[in-house]
């Protein structure tokens, strides 16, 4: 039920923005993450908007370069990414939380639905 879009091969330094869209209902009720898996390493948490849009979490590595927003008329959140480094090349995965009209969650367990991810490779 959820779909992602956007990735890609950029340089360090350069911008992606990434999509996600909703198939199921009640899109609107929901907190949606973003996390990312590198080769080798956990899962970890990226960012996360809550259900109105009115409030939002960042993990400390990609504070004040990505951004994360939602459109609930269209069941879509995004992830524009700016000041891309190769530290952030990974599989990105959008996910809806399991419980409704929460805040912006951070851990891996809060989520129900995950996407199947989409690659972003940053280059030096």
């Amino acid at each position: 039920q959820l779909v992602e879009s956007g990735g890609g091969l950029v340089q360090a330094g350069g911008s992606l923005r990434l999509s996600c869209v909703f198939s199921g209902r009640a899109f609107g009720r929901y907190t949606m993450g973003w996390f990312r898996q590198a080769p080798g390493k956990d899962r970890e948490f990226v960012a996360s908007i809550n259900w109105s849009g009115a409030d939002t979490a960042y993990a400390d590595s990609v504070k004040g370069r990505f951004t994360v927003s939602r459109d609930n008329a269209k069941n879509l959140v995004y992830l524009q990414m700016n000041s891309l480094e190769p530290e952030d090349t990974a599989v990105y995965y959008c996910a809806r939380s399991s419980s409704g009209w929460a805040p912006p969650l951070r851990a891996y367990d809060e989520y129900g639905d995950w996407g199947q991810g989409t690659q972003v490779t940053v280059s030096s």
